[in-house]
């Protein structure tokens, strides 16, 4: 018999077409399934079992408390600031976890490894060798549970491909962390931080919704969404290319000198 959480996430990835042995980004804030009985494990483990040849990946990002003053980061000691669901996957399922300081991901699958081993190469946080950045070649989904698009890291990609100035700090900004890794092995990563800007992810959602291609819904009250990687990231480059401060929100758009970059705040 199926469990509770298998009989709710299957058919959202079943209907919108996630292929079994495509991969699968989650992000989440799973307190009110939580209340309503839904168990973090259970979630994890209906996931794993729809993707049975595939890929799950969920951010474990520690930039609140991985900064320039405590820059020791391990990949299996360090938790993850995103979430009990991510914590919980991180400690207990995952068997990879990219290499940086800030933005890491963990992964289970048969290609997570190699997905997930080039994230420290480049100084920017969310650039090609990214997680993000090489799952461009995947068959790769994003599902948001109790949370929307203002959640989606790989939004940050065409920010950083296309405007990489603005959006991250200076290059002779970055600052070298130390990452030890579950082979004990130290990485010195030299690593830039965006600069936290007035951005409106969830701006991209209403047009996607319109060609059909995220799907909303709840689950139990709960809501979710859900998205081609490939659909979301065609429209955001597009955006970007038209004005390369699309992803800010109108009102930053519109009063630039409000939101000076050395005034901006880091993450």
């Amino acid at each position: 018999m199926a469990s509770r959480e298998a009989a709710a996430f299957h058919p959202i990835l079943q209907h919108f077409g996630v292929p079994r042995d495509g991969a699968l980004i989650v992000h989440s804030a799973i307190a009110r399934l939580s209340r309503r009985g839904f168990r973090a494990e259970g979630i994890i483990e209906a996931l794993l079992d729809y993707l049975r040849d595939g890929n799950l990946f969920m951010p474990t990002m520690t930039w609140r408390t991985v900064t320039p003053e405590h820059p020791n980061w391990d990949e299996l000691e360090t938790p993850s600031h995103t979430g009990v669901l991510t914590e919980i996957f991180r400690t207990r399922y995952a068997t990879a976890r990219s290499i940086h300081p800030t933005h890491s991901v963990a992964g289970f699958g048969p290609a997570a490894r190699l997905l997930l081993s080039r994230h420290h190469v480049d100084t920017t946080p969310v650039s090609a060798n990214s997680p993000y950045g090489l799952l461009r070649d995947y068959e790769t989904y994003i599902l948001m549970v109790g949370v929307g698009l203002e959640t989606a890291t790989a939004i940050h990609l065409p920010e950083e491909t296309i405007n990489v100035e603005f959006y991250v700090r200076p290059a002779e900004t970055a600052w070298l962390y130390p990452c030890r890794d579950r082979n004990e092995t130290v990485h010195h990563v030299r690593a830039r931080r965006h600069w936290r800007l007035d951005r409106d992810f969830n701006q991209f959602g209403s047009p996607l919704i319109a060609k059909g291609q995220l799907k909303i819904g709840t689950i139990e009250g709960c809501p979710y969404a859900i998205v081609s990687q490939r659909d979301l990231l065609r429209d955001v480059f597009a955006a970007l290319i038209d004005n390369p401060r699309a992803t800010l929100s109108v009102t930053a758009q519109q009063d630039m000198h409000s939101v000076p970059a050395t005034s901006a705040g880091v993450f």
